[in-house]
């Protein structure tokens, strides 16, 4: 009698126990997977964004390029520096270099 009890109560432990473990797997499981699926919009986001990127740098080195600094300088009328003076600052001011 005490035998068949033991053996009941250990089945019904193993039982237990396997559908413990099981459980666990597929929360583990279901958690890889939203992993995996969240990791893959991560990287096709990386890849458009790193494309975006590039395609910015090329903008920006033919906005900055000498031809087209010329061209705005061109039409802002700016003119050349032909002569530079300089401001001469007294001796007892606070600036005065020492």
């Amino acid at each position: 009698m005490r035998s068949n009890i033991n053996k009941k109560f250990f089945s019904a432990i193993i039982a237990i126990s396997i559908l413990t473990f099981l459980s666990f797997y597929i929360f583990q499981i279901n958690a890889l997977a939203k992993e995996t699926y969240l990791i893959q919009g991560y990287e096709k986001e990386l890849n458009r964004i790193s494309g975006t990127n590039e395609a910015l740098e090329v903008n920006f080195s033919k906005a900055n390029s000498l031809k087209n600094i010329e061209n705005y300088i061109q039409a802002k009328n700016f003119k050349k520096v032909t002569q530079v003076k300089y401001i001469h600052i007294l001796e007892g001011s606070v600036a005065a270099r020492q």
